[in-house]
């Protein structure tokens, strides 16, 4: 059985790295989803069955309710709310591990003062990571969600008290591994972690949080990981590493997307003070250009990059704007598509939200393949985008934006907006563009915009 077992675990982890590598790609990556879910299913029911935990009634029974929840979840939430699904369920995942971690101290009972210092330890750390993934993902989905202010939030001596909050979990964590036996040292460092996963969020912007969820998703495979330390798991440290790895490698991709270091986003409480800089621009006035004056410009196109932005996927537009494209290249015109790395609200959100609509893949290209072509372009057509194509980063050294690559819109030689106001971003910073003499301003909801632009391209 031993070996059966071990197999297993091996299929599973092999199932894991190989549905890793696959989602790397567009066109692979719902078979790397897959291969993650067979892994995963495979070590769940080892598991379960080799420590005669539950027999075979329950495990089916569990299948059936998860599988009834998961097609639920998938049916019913909105594209658009897909980041903050996908934080909560990064906080499920820390919270999960905080409670298999504290259930296996107190199952252990007086048996722990035997317990070795690396289980000891990493109990400490799962406890600390798991209650901070948990509750900072809370925040982090309360935030995309709307419940709580988008904007950072500070305080005085916000990173004295945090650093303080660090050091009591090291101190307890130092008695609980000289006397395991003193349970309310773990008790507190729960409680001082649930206190630490919020103070280390909110400071946080909404432009950042495609950092802060890649962030949390990282913590959740490392709480993970600790968990399988605990419990001698092999597959569960295995899978955990992977997930907190790959994690902060996302992480440090994101961030430098947006030019700006992990602890400059954690830590710098950037955009609180410039919502009185947006306020003042808004007063300016641009000319109001219709879906009739856009297809003039169209007809004589001959190349055109799509910016596809949150306003996108708010308005669920993207059918609407995969059939307009198909028209125009069957009018010979060139059509491609460019996805700034943050855009959206979450990693790779453009991605799924263009892969929803069947936009082929080949047209997809990274900020860094398509930026040198805007010069040569007719039409760069943005679609609710905007901090990802606001020229401040370039030249605003007060910007919150300043320093962030951004996609060369402005070089094409019409740029057509479509957005619902003269609204700033998420990092609450105006946009020269919208009053470029080149820029047509197309204002209204995506999808009505979008498909008022299809009706006329069609007449």
């Amino acid at each position: 059985m031993n070996v059966i077992v071990k197999l297993s675990y091996l299929v599973a982890s092999v199932l894991f790295i190989l549905g890793l590598k696959l989602l790397s790609s567009p066109k692979t990556a719902r078979r790397g989803n897959l291969y993650g879910a067979l892994g995963m299913l495979i070590a769940i029911v080892v598991t379960l069955t080799d420590q005669k935990i539950i027999d075979f009634t329950y495990i089916l029974a569990g299948l059936l309710i998860g599988a009834a929840i998961g097609l639920w979840l998938a049916l019913r939430v909105q594209m658009t709310a897909m980041p903050q699904m996908v934080g909560v369920l990064n906080g499920f995942g820390g919270g999960a591990s905080t409670l298999v971690a504290y259930a296996e101290y107190l199952r252990m009972g007086e048996a722990v003062g035997a317990a070795s210092y690396d289980v000891l330890v990493t109990t400490v750390l799962g406890l600390l990571i798991g209650a901070v993934t948990f509750v900072g993902s809370m925040v982090a989905a309360a935030k995309l969600q709307g419940l709580m202010r988008s904007a950072p939030i500070l305080y005085p001596m916000q990173k004295q008290i945090n650093a303080a909050m660090l050091l009591a979990v090291v101190v307890l964590g130092a008695l609980f591994v000289q006397d395991p036996s003193r349970n309310y040292t773990l008790i507190a460092i729960i409680a001082i972690s649930v206190v630490l996963g919020v103070t280390s969020v909110i400071p946080i912007g909404g432009a950042d949080m495609p950092v802060v969820i890649s962030l949390m998703n990282s913590y959740s495979g490392l709480a993970g990981a600790m968990t399988g330390f605990i419990l001698s798991n092999d597959v569960l440290i295995i899978s955990g590493t992977l997930v907190g790895t790959s994690g902060i490698i996302l992480t440090d991709i994101m961030c430098k997307a947006m030019n700006r270091s992990l602890g400059n986003v954690l830590f710098a409480g950037v955009g609180a003070d410039y919502q009185a800089t947006a306020t003042q621009t808004e007063k300016r006035t641009v000319v109001r250009y219709t879906a009739e004056d856009a297809a003039m410009i169209f007809d004589s196109a001959q190349s055109v990059i799509i910016v596809p932005g949150y306003g996108l996927a708010v308005a669920q537009a993207q059918h609407v704007l995969h059939e307009m494209a198909k028209i125009l290249m069957e009018r010979g015109v060139t059509v491609r598509y460019a996805i700034h790395p943050v855009a959206g609200r979450m990693p790779g959100h453009m991605n799924v939200l263009l892969a929803e609509a069947n936009v082929p893949y080949d047209l997809l290209l990274e900020m860094e393949q398509i930026n040198d072509d805007f010069q040569n372009t007719d039409v760069a057509l943005v679609i609710g985008a905007n901090d990802v194509i606001n020229p401040a980063a370039r030249t605003k050294k007060d910007s919150p934006l300043y320093g962030m690559p951004i996609l060369n819109v402005d070089q094409a030689r019409t740029v057509m907006i479509v957005k619902r106001s003269l609204g700033s971003g998420f990092a609450g910073e105006d946009n020269e563009l919208f009053y470029d003499q080149k820029t047509m301003m197309l204002f209204g909801d995506a999808k009505q915009m979008v498909t008022e632009l299809l009706r006329v391209l069609k007449v």
